[in-house]
């Protein structure tokens, strides 16, 4: 959120869920998420997908992540990959846990079938934030994929061993871009800032701090750690009690309609902005944005823009 700049005052920022995010193992539910809910992906194969990357990947660069929401930034999509980048990593992590299972516990093709399997249960997961623990529902899709691929006994050591690489090496492929820093330090001198996001407030909290991005904000909200998330009014409204504005001071920036738009239409927040990276067209039945943009960095001369509109209407 973003607060003490004409009506402009409170930015929230959002991060992408953990289904966008861990949900990679299925292609096409991934490509869907990473543009979601919009991206009109054709299905093709996480195998060929992986081939490619084994013969073409010697060195894997760290991708970068950008922030897809300014201004009343609620969860605002803080990491989110060029999408060819995010795929990348998403291939190099699975990568890691198949050449563990290969080596030290001489797997075959087993391997790449479990985590196949692991993925699809990722991209199936609901979790209730107050009655969870994200660490023991992920241990229990490796010992379940590994049980349905191998057979036998339950394996949770085994389990653990491989929910643990796949969770650090994930965390090492997150950072925050160096213009989305730049464009952050420069926008707090003028405006407050906020970061929302909904999502296991474990997994959040993991993320936020392997980006290292909490010195950019003046205030951060965890959805799970709330009774509420988005589209909720109530955590828009928290996140104005902690910056101290009016949901008329804040305008709400982010890249998925049915919850960062769509709460802070329900919110009354003074204005919203949705980050259209494709330039899709929304659905006629979707909640509609005051304001697109194709690109987070585009945020500072629309903000101007809208003071410039507000100063001349009063």
């Amino acid at each position: 959120m973003l607060s003490g700049h004409s009506f402009s005052e409170a930015l929230l920022f959002h991060i992408l869920p953990p289904v966008a995010t861990d949900a990679v193992g299925h292609l096409p539910r991934l490509l869907q998420s990473l543009t979601h809910p919009y991206f009109p992906c054709s299905a093709f194969s996480f195998k060929e997908k992986r081939k490619d990357y084994q013969m073409s990947q010697t060195h894997l660069k760290k991708p970068t992540l950008s922030i897809l929401r300014v201004l009343c930034f609620t969860r605002f999509l803080l990491w989110s990959c060029l999408q060819a980048d995010h795929i990348q990593s998403t291939l190099h992590i699975l990568a890691m846990v198949i050449k563990l299972l290969q080596s030290k516990y001489h797997y075959k093709e087993e391997a790449e079938s479990i985590c196949d399997k692991v993925q699809v249960k990722l991209s199936k997961e609901c979790l209730h934030p107050y009655s969870t623990c994200i660490t023991d529902v992920r241990t229990s899709h490796w010992e379940e994929a590994i049980q349905e691929t191998k057979g036998g006994a339950n394996n949770r050591k085994l389990a653990e061993e491989c929910y643990f690489l796949w969770k650090s090496t994930r965390l090492q492929h997150m950072t925050l871009a160096e213009d989305v820093k730049a464009m952050l330090t420069e926008l707090r001198k003028e405006v407050r800032l906020l970061l929302l996001t909904n999502g296991d407030k474990q997994t959040q909290w993991e993320k936020i701090e392997a980006c290292a991005c909490q010195s950019y904000f003046d205030a951060i909200v965890v959805g799970g750690e709330q009774k509420e998330e988005k589209p909720a009014p109530s955590i828009f409204y928290h996140c104005c009690d902690l910056l101290g504005v009016q949901p008329g001071d804040c305008v709400m920036v982010g890249d998925t309609l049915e919850t960062d738009i769509q709460g802070g239409l329900n919110a009354g927040l003074k204005a919203t902005v949705w980050i259209n990276k494709s330039g899709r067209v929304p659905l006629t039945s979707s909640p509609m944005p005051h304001y697109m943009v194709a690109s987070v960095l585009e945020l500072p001369a629309l903000l101007q823009s809208i003071d410039c509109k507000v100063s001349m209407s009063v």
